[in-house]
C-alpha cells in the first residue's frame, strides 16, 4: 500500500495530501471528496468481527469510461490472484456498499437489509 494513498478508517477518510485531512464518510463532503478529479483512489480495511481485527485491504479506484464519466472499482490481491468488483458511481459509494464489496472480497457474503427484516 502506498505512504500516500488516503485511507478509510473508523467512518473517516483520511487523506494526507488532502486540505481537510478527513473527511466523514456519507456526508456531502464525502460525496465531493470522491467526485474530485484529484481524488482516484484510496484504501479501505477488511474487518473480519470473527477474529476482531483487520485481515487485509482492498484498494478502492476511480476507472474512466470510454464514454466519460468515471466509476469505482474495488480491487483485492488474494493468493496470488486479484479479484475486481464493480462498484458504481460517486453517488452510490456508501459506508455500507463499502462494506458490503468488504465482505464479498474476503469470500463472505453480507446480509442484505432485505433478509434481515423478512
Amino acid at each position: 500500500m502506498a505512504a500516500n494513498l488516503p485511507r478509510i478508517s473508523e467512518q473517516r477518510v483520511y487523506d494526507p495530501i488532502g486540505p481537510d485531512g478527513n473527511v466523514q464518510l456519507d456526508t456531502p463532503a464525502w460525496f465531493a471528496w470522491l467526485a474530485a478529479e484529484m481524488t482516484t483512489r484510496f484504501s479501505y480495511p477488511l474487518f473480519d468481527p470473527q477474529v476482531g481485527y483487520i485481515v487485509g485491504w482492498m484498494t478502492v479506484r476511480k476507472e474512466q469510461r470510454q464514454r466519460g464519466g468515471g466509476y469505482w472499482v474495488a480491487y483485492r490481491r488474494r493468493s496470488g490472484q486479484v479479484r475486481k468488483v464493480y462498484i458504481g458511481s460517486s453517488g452510490v459509494v456508501t459506508a455500507q456498499r463499502l462494506e458490503a464489496i468488504a465482505y464479498r472480497l474476503q469470500g463472505k457474503e453480507a446480509v442484505s437489509t432485505e433478509q434481515v427484516s423478512q
